[in-house]
């Protein structure tokens, strides 16, 4: 019998929208702001990745949200969060805040340091329905994740320590050392989204670099596997 791989789509880094404002410099995944690709407006429930860099001092001051469910990733730096309801956070590298904005909900997204800029991923996903109540929650790695290859980050039962969200989606961070690989099974219904933030890696045969992401709605399994050389981090996405 022949067993064939799920067919895999790549959006490469290079193909990314793109904008500059001084104080901050955004790859676009996805249609954003100014930004706008009819071929390219979210994967699913997915609706934004935006990988962002700011300088000291700055940042996104108050503003509001209402019905999409937004996290953020930190991977440089450090990030300070102030919300309506109440929440004020610094985050450092390697921790998640995820904000579900729900009814209705002003925040702000600030690079508190004078002197280390800051690099983080903004990652909007659409609600399971509108008009929800807002609420907050967070991910940070402990010790037995730290371990994990794959570590469940996000889930709509908070399962495993994760922070919770409002859709039927699963995030896993992957971390892998040269040459490691991983696997995971893609059920009937769901899709599939590989953002790939550091290293050089091969989604079953579909070569990744930093900042490409790659999809499939195939049911199957696929392989993640970093090259002989470099060390591997990203971000996998469960869709319904």
């Amino acid at each position: 019998m022949t067993i064939t791989s799920p067919s895999i789509t790549v959006r490469q880094a290079n193909d990314r929208g793109h904008a500059q404002h001084g104080w901050l410099d955004s790859q676009h995944t996805f249609s954003f702001g100014h930004y706008v690709d009819p071929d390219h407006m979210g994967f699913r429930s997915l609706r934004v990745i935006n990988q962002d860099r700011v300088v000291p001092g700055a940042g996104f001051p108050k503003h509001p949200h209402r019905d999409m469910e937004i996290f953020s990733y930190v991977l440089e730096g450090a990030l300070s969060h102030e919300d309506s309801m109440g929440n004020g956070r610094k985050l450092t590298p390697g921790q998640i805040q995820l904000m579900s904005a729900g009814s209705g909900v002003t925040h702000s997204e600030l690079n508190p340091s004078k002197s280390d800029p800051l690099h983080f991923l903004q990652i909007w996903i659409q609600p399971r329905e509108k008009g929800l109540e807002p609420s907050y929650t967070e991910w940070h790695p402990g010790e037995e994740s730290d371990s994990q290859s794959k570590a469940l980050v996000i889930s709509a039962d908070g399962r495993d320590q994760s922070a919770k969200i409002q859709q039927d989606a699963e995030v896993y961070r992957v971390r892998l050392e040269p040459g490691e690989s991983i696997s995971h099974e893609l059920e009937e219904g769901r899709g599939l989204w590989l953002q790939v933030i550091s290293g050089f890696v091969a989604l079953n045969e579909s070569d990744l670099r930093p900042g490409d992401g790659a999809s499939s709605e195939e049911t199957g399994e696929f392989t993640i596997k970093a090259d002989s050389e470099t060390p591997v981090e990203a971000l996998l996405f469960d869709l319904r």
